[in-house]
């Protein structure tokens, strides 16, 4: 009878750390890193942006951390996330440990999202021009432009229409990388200060290094953090980076 007793108990605690396990499982959340340091100019967006990219994650089922700490970028913290997303970083924000843990990260089949200032950032460092796309030349004054949707079946442009007219600081580039899948173009012709041409990129994405890249160059204003188009055109440059992610 003892022994009977002590078998059920063993089984009983066994059912209840499985329980737990599972319940624990279940409520774990995929994890977001949203980075925007700025060791260059500061956009005033930041603090709306950041709020928009939480809100966004739990209206998706995620989980968001932001932070402007350059010391989470380690091998094994970033491990805890589907993608990191540079938030209007500009300037030197890694130092050359942290640029190897993101390296590590983006070869074991990370994601990558660059939202607007993300190409003014880390001019030294070759392999970010490779994972960002391009580098910031210069921008004239915000105003209304035209935005010719490249890829109509890709989760970051399918919910447009094929033009997009909206408001933004409108960049112009340099070192842009050769085989991007380019998303959105800008028309010169709707707004003045152009400086790329008829081919004038304004998001893209593809695969790169084992992981994958996406990149928009909108989002300077404060107002685009509460536009449903912009956010959703964001949300769906992550899905596509966290595709590849185990």
């Amino acid at each position: 009878m003892k022994f009977l007793l002590r078998s059920l108990l063993i089984i009983c605690g066994i059912c209840i750390l499985f329980a737990g396990y599972a319940f624990t499982t279940a409520k774990a959340k995929p994890r977001l890193l949203v980075f925007s340091k700025t060791a260059g100019f500061r956009h005033d967006c930041i603090p709306v942006a950041k709020l928009a990219m939480m809100q966004l994650g739990a209206e998706k089922g995620f989980a968001v951390d932001t932070t402007e700490d350059a010391a989470v970028f380690t091998a094994k913290n970033l491990k805890r996330y589907k993608a990191i997303i540079f938030l209007n970083t500009t300037g030197n924000v890694l130092d050359d440990g942290q640029q190897a843990a993101m390296e590590n990260y983006i070869r074991k089949g990370g994601g990558y999202v660059g939202v607007h200032a993300a190409t003014d950032t880390e001019y030294d460092w070759p392999w970010y021009n490779q994972l960002v796309g391009a580098y910031f030349l210069s921008h004239p004054h915000q105003q209304t432009a035209t935005l010719h949707v490249e890829d109509r079946d890709h989760p970051a442009t399918r919910h447009l229409d094929s033009t997009w007219i909206r408001k933004d600081e409108w960049y112009n580039f340099k070192s842009i990388v050769p085989g991007l899948h380019v998303l959105l173009r800008i028309d010169e012709q709707s707004y003045k200060g152009g400086k790329n041409g008829d081919d004038h990129p304004m998001s893209w994405c593809r695969d790169f290094d084992g992981g994958r890249t996406f990149y928009t160059e909108l989002g300077h204003t404060k107002e685009s953090y509460s536009e449903p188009a912009f956010l959703q055109h964001v949300w769906g440059g992550i899905e596509y980076v966290m595709a590849k992610k185990k």
